[in-house]
C-alpha cells in the first residue's frame, strides 16, 4: 500500500482519529468539497489551510450528492480522493455523504474550518440558514477561516472549459440567464414556506427487488434470474407530499391505505416533519404495491406486478374523503391532485376539488394499470396542470405536432398554465394566450425515470401559484427533472438546495460559455 493510500479513511475512520489528534493537543483544520479539479486556486486554498493548524483534513463530496451543475463531477469520488491524499500538505483525505450541506463537519468536529473565497460567496447565496454558526447547524464550535486563493471557481472553469451542452442550450441558458436571475428564482422558492398546500391522491409503495440473469430457461422461452435483494420506497402521492414539503412549510396529505397489509408503519416514518398524513382505510384490501423486478447491474426493469383495487370508494367512505376536503382545501393556499387513476380520486371528488380549492393543480398519470383510463380531460377548469407528453396525446388523440397538442390541449381544458414534460426532447409550457415555450434537455445523467414527473409537478405547482411567468416554470421544471432522474425511484426527494445549487451553475457566467457537445439523450422527464 502506497503512503498515499494510508492517509484515505472510513468516515468513522477519520471522525475516530481527529478526536484522538485533538486530545493530543494538535490543531485539525478540515476542509469539504468535490475537489473534482486540482488547479492552482485549490493547492493555495489547501497550503493556507494547512498553515492554520498542525493536520489538514480532506472531506470530499460523494458522486451522487455533487451538485454543482450539468456533467459533474466529472473525475468519480475514488480518484478525486486519491489525488488529495498524493498532495503532501493534506494529511487525511475522506469520502461522505452531502445530503446535508456540511453535514460532515459537525460530526468530524475539527478546530478550524477551511473556505474558499468563490465557495464561500455561493454558499451565502445558496445555504444561507446554514451558515449561521449559532443554529448549531453545520459548523458547531469549529472557527471559520477563509482562504484566499484565486478568484479561481472550479465550476466555473469546468463549466468555460469542458464540452457539456450543444449550441441551442447553451444559447438558450443565456438567453433564461438575461431575463432570469438567480436572486429572483432563490426569493420565488424561499417565499413558498408559508405556503400550506393540500395533496391529494394515490400513494404507491414501490418495491424494487434486483435480480441477475442466469440464463435461459430449457423449457420454457424466458430468461432465469438469481434474485439478489430489494429496495421498498413510499411513491406515488406520498412522494409528491414529501417533495412539496421541501420547499413549503405545511403539507396535508389525503390518501387510502389498505386495511389489510396496510404498512402504514413504514409509510409514517418516510414522510418529512412538516407533512400530515390523513389516511383513509379500503376495506379487505392491502395498500397500492407496486413491486418492480430490476436488473442490478444495469437497474433496467424486468416486469412489473400490482397489488390494487382501482374501482371508485364505496358511498360512505367517498362522503368521509368529500367532508375532509371540504373542511380543508379552503384553508390552503393550493391543492395538488396527484391522480395516478387507482381509484380514490372518483368524478364527485373532482367536483368538490374544484368547488373547494383557491388554486387546484392536477397531474394525472397514464401508468401500465390504467392506459386511455386516467385521462386530464376528466377535470373541469384546473388552474394548473403538468402532464407528460404520452399522456398530453391520449387526452388530445392526436400523433400530431406536440407543440399544437400542447396548445389545443390548454384551450380544451380552459386552464391558466399546462407544462408537458417531453423525454429527452425536453419540456414544453403554455399559458392562457400565449404561444409555447420549449425548454431542452438538462441532464446528463440518467439513473431512474420513476417519480421524475411527480418531483416536476411537485415544485412547478407551488412556484405556479406565485404567478412566476411560463417560460420560468418550463425551465425551473427541467432544472427538477434533471436531479430527479439521478435519483432511484423514490428514494429520496429533490431537495431546494440542490435546485438552487443546479440553477446557480446554469446561470453563472461560466456555464453560458459552455463549449458544445450533446449529453446523455437517454431520457430525462
Amino acid at each position: 500500500m502506497t503512503s498515499s493510500a494510508l492517509k484515505i479513511l472510513g468516515y468513522d475512520d477519520l471522525v475516530a482519529k481527529v478526536e484522538a489528534l485533538r486530545e493530543e493537543g494538535k490543531i485539525v483544520v478540515l476542509t469539504h468539497g468535490v475537489f473534482d479539479l486540482i488547479h492552482p486556486g485549490i493547492v493555495r486554498h489547501l497550503e493556507e489551510s494547512k498553515k492554520q493548524g498542525d493536520i489538514l483534513v480532506a472531506t470530499v463530496i460523494r458522486d451522487r450528492d455533487v451538485r454543482r451543475g450539468p456533467g459533474r463531477p466529472v473525475f468519480p469520488e475514488e480518484l478525486r480522493v486519491q489525488t488529495l491524499a498524493a498532495l503532501a500538505m493534506v494529511d487525511y483525505a475522506c469520502i461522505v455523504d452531502d445530503d446535508i450541506p456540511f453535514e460532515c463537519v459537525g460530526r468530524i468536529a475539527p478546530d478550524i474550518f477551511a473556505k474558499g473565497q468563490d465557495h464561500n460567496k455561493r454558499d451565502k447565496q445558496i445555504h444561507d440558514k446554514i451558515l449561521e454558526e449559532e443554529r448549531g447547524l453545520a459548523y458547531g464550535k469549529a472557527k471559520v477561516f477563509e482562504t484566499s486563493g484565486f478568484a479561481f471557481s472550479t465550476t466555473g472553469f469546468l463549466n468555460e472549459f469542458l464540452d457539456i451542452y450543444p449550441e441551442d442550450t447553451k444559447h438558450y441558458l443565456r438567453k433564461i440567464g438575461e431575463q432570469h436571475s438567480f436572486e429572483r428564482i432563490k426569493q420565488a422558492l424561499d417565499s413558498l414556506l408559508s405556503n400550506k398546500v393540500l395533496v391529494i391522491g394515490d400513494g404507491i409503495i414501490d418495491e424494487y427487488h434486483y435480480c441477475t440473469p442466469m440464463g435461459r430457461a430449457g423449457k420454457a422461452p424466458l430468461v432465469v434470474h438469481k434474485y439478489l435483494n430489494y429496495e421498498v420506497f413510499a411513491g406515488g402521492a406520498f412522494a409528491t407530499a414529501n417533495h412539496v414539503a421541501g420547499i413549503c412549510g405545511d403539507v396535508t396529505l389525503v390518501t387510502l391505505l389498505g386495511e389489510s397489509e396496510s404498512r402504514e408503519d413504514f409509510v409514517r416514518a418516510c414522510f418529512k416533519p412538516n407533512v400530515a398524513p390523513k389516511f383513509f382505510y379500503r376495506k379487505d384490501n392491502p395498500s397500492i404495491i407496486k413491486k418492480r423486478y430490476v436488473a442490478a447491474q444495469t437497474n433496467q426493469k424486468l416486469f412489473e406486478v400490482n397489488h390494487l383495487n382501482d374501482s371508485y370508494l364505496p358511498r360512505d367512505e367517498e362522503e368521509a374523503v368529500i367532508a375532509f376536503i371540504r373542511e380543508e382545501a379552503p384553508k390552503c393556499d393550493l391543492v395538488l391532485a396527484s391522480d395516478f387513476g387507482h381509484g380514490l380520486i372518483s368524478p364527485r371528488i373532482i367536483e368538490v376539488l374544484r368547488e373547494s380549492s383557491r388554486v387546484l393543480c392536477v397531474n394525472t398519470q397514464t401508468n401500465g394499470a390504467n392506459t386511455g383510463f386516467n385521462l386530464i380531460t376528466k377535470y373541469s377548469r384546473p388552474d394548473f396542470v403538468c402532464l407528460d407528453e404520452a399522456e398530453a396525446r391520449l387526452a388530445m388523440k392526436s400523433r400530431g405536432e406536440i407543440k399544437e397538442i400542447i396548445r389545443d390541449l390548454a384551450d380544451r381544458m380552459d386552464t391558466e398554465r399546462l407544462i408537458v414534460t417531453l423525454g429527452k426532447k425536453g419540456a414544453s409550457g403554455v399559458g392562457r394566450g400565449e404561444k409555447p415555450h420549449f425548454a431542452p434537455i438538462l441532464s446528463t445523467k440518467v439513473v431512474d425515470t420513476i417519480g421524475a414527473g411527480d418531483a416536476v409537478f411537485s415544485y412547478v405547482a407551488p412556484l405556479f401559484s406565485l404567478g412566476l411567468p411560463t417560460d420560468l416554470l418550463v425551465f425551473l421544471g427541467n432544472v427538477v427533472g434533471a436531479l430527479a432522474v439521478k435519483i432511484v425511484c423514490n428514494k429520496r426527494s429533490v431537495e431546494k438546495h440542490e435546485v438552487l445549487e443546479f440553477v446557480h451553475a446554469l446561470l453563472s457566467s461560466g456555464a453560458a460559455g459552455m463549449c458544445a457537445q450533446a449529453p446523455n439523450q437517454d431520457q430525462a422527464p
